[in-house]
């Protein structure tokens, strides 16, 4: 049986009260026939007067870190742009407004800035007295593995809320619940949840066909593989972005792909292996040069730790290159891989020299601490 998203279970609960609504949302707002959100709410009672979009465009065309505008969206519908440097006071976005619905597809990362835009949003319509409802839909990488560094104060970023680990293994519904009270939003939250969702469900599980969520994640098997080698960002690495296979695909004209393979072989990650490859991207890092590197092959998705993955690449590039670098810090004195990191810890420690599997045990404490927190908000 196929899961009903939230927003299937909306379009079938009947009639509520009138509400005019700002849709949060972006191409995967659909049904399963890919009727886009804002054109099925047009038959109910709820009436979208403008659409508020986030990172990478209403229809998921930008590359990331692109400037966003707004201007006229489907059926005339003013378009609003939540990411970019031109974003509007919250109080004009939110004018004449009863209800926030969000129904956005994520990938169970917390890099990816589809979150903090909800957490800002929560923030804003709290503020105002507006409600936030959240229409759920399912966590493509399951909802029972957690990994990865807790973000500490002092580094909170659009890739980052504090208190996140890399991997949550939320969906965006029990994402908005914790916010709502370990952060003491305190907005008026409605979470639509889904029906047939089970935690344990891998997105082609689910019976809902995969869009890609933005350019850089064409595929659910990117999504697998994101929460440790987005941490390439970080780096002088490439992450394969400009390539068809991102963050499956790493590597710099300086490396030698076999050697890193014969490397990591050491390791004994679970569920992984390594293609030594060569590759030249067509933009971003290495633009028009040819990079020696690997792919990444999973082989088991349910032994594979995409995290404990990602440092051990760190930590092997770190110990056999000396050009291997992190970039720089950045206008506000903080490094970017830091901010994936979640602190500066992790930076620290490959610079020790510490294997990937030390490194992940150093923050195994607050892992466990979210764990217990996190345990409240579950809905399935």
């Amino acid at each position: 049986m196929s899961v009903l998203t939230g927003l299937e279970r909306l379009l079938c609960s009947g009639m509520r009260p009138p509400r005019r609504v700002a849709l949060l949302t972006n191409h995967t707002g659909v049904d399963r026939a890919f009727v886009p959100i804002y054109q099925l709410l047009s038959t109910t009672c709820y009436r979208p007067v403008r659409i508020l979009v986030p990172e990478h465009g209403l229809y998921g065309q930008a590359q990331a870190g692109v400037n966003i505008s707004g201007g006229t969206g489907p059926g005339g519908l003013p378009m609003v742009s939540l990411y970019g440097s031109a974003v509007k006071p919250w109080a004009e976005i939110l004018e004449g407004v009863d209800c926030v619905i969000h129904d956005i597809q994520d990938v169970g990362s917390r890099f990816y800035t589809y979150t903090y835009t909800m957490f800002q949003a929560m923030r804003a319509v709290a503020s105002a007295g507006v409600t936030f409802m959240v229409l759920d839909r399912p966590n493509p990488i399951t909802g029972t593995r957690v990994e990865g560094e807790i973000v500490e104060a002092g580094f909170q970023s659009i890739v980052g809320p504090e208190g996140l680990p890399i991997r949550h293994g939320l969906t965006a519904g029990e994402l908005a619940l914790f916010f709502n009270s370990e952060f003491r939003v305190n907005c008026r939250l409605e979470v639509v949840t889904m029906r047939g969702w089970r935690r344990e469900m891998w997105s082609d599980q689910t019976g809902l066909c995969w869009i890609p969520p933005s350019p850089n994640c064409p595929t659910a098997g990117t999504a697998l593989v994101y929460p440790g080698t987005c941490l390439l960002e970080g780096t002088n690495i490439s992450e394969g972005r400009g390539t068809t296979t991102p963050f499956q695909l790493v590597g710099a004209p300086w490396i030698d792909g076999a050697a890193w393979c014969r490397e990591l072989a050491r390791a004994e990650l679970p569920g992984v292996r390594f293609r030594p490859v060569q590759f030249i991207p067509t933009f971003s890092k290495y633009r028009s040069e040819t990079c020696n590197g690997l792919f990444i092959h999973v082989i088991d998705r349910e032994e594979f730790l995409p995290v404990a993955t990602g440092l051990e690449l760190l930590a092997t590039a770190s110990r056999m290159y000396q050009e291997f670098a992190f970039l720089p810090p950045g206008s506000g004195g903080r490094r970017f891989f830091d901010l994936l990191a979640g602190s500066d810890r992790v930076r620290l420690s490959l610079e020790q020299q510490l294997a990937g599997r030390e490194i992940l045990a150093l923050g195994r404490p607050g892992v466990e601490r979210f764990m217990n927190t996190r345990n409240r908000y579950l809905l399935y």
